[in-house]
């Protein structure tokens, strides 16, 4: 049975740049992971308000589709290029449910709260992919 991973990185303010989405989903599947992608679920939202502010009409079911993912996967991988409240919440959630983490942080100092709840952080995805290669997020 393939492990499941849940891909967590920011939307807001990069809603057309999100071809990191389709690295890691290369990275991971070349290892053997499923993945969960909420991008692909929510990116019409995001598309239907172009060049506009995005109003999410019920904030509770958007983050509880979310939550529901990441209860169904098996690690959670988190992008950081710059903070994000929805991947840093995600990344919190994902550890207290037990969840194996890693983060791949570009951030030059990151939050105490990012490193202690990321099982890994690495810098880019050549490190994201060593990791995964040698097994060190099993």
């Amino acid at each position: 049975m393939a492990k499941v991973a849940f891909i967590s990185g920011p939307i807001q303010g990069l809603e057309d740049k999100q071809h990191y989405r389709d690295k890691m989903r290369r990275i991971l599947t070349k290892y053997g992971y499923e993945i969960i992608d909420p991008w692909q679920r929510e990116k019409i939202i995001y598309r239907a308000f172009e060049g506009s502010r995005v109003e999410i009409s019920s904030p509770r079911d958007f983050i509880r589709r979310d939550l529901e993912d990441i209860d169904r996967c098996d690690v959670l991988v988190a992008y950081m290029p710059r903070l994000s409240a929805g991947t840093c919440m995600e990344l919190f959630y994902a550890k207290l449910r037990g969840k194996r983490t890693i983060t791949i942080c570009r951030l030059k100092n990151p939050s105490p709260w990012i490193i202690e709840f990321s099982d890994v952080v690495v810098k880019n995805f050549r490190e994201f992919e060593r990791v995964l290669r040698e097994g060190l997020l099993s």
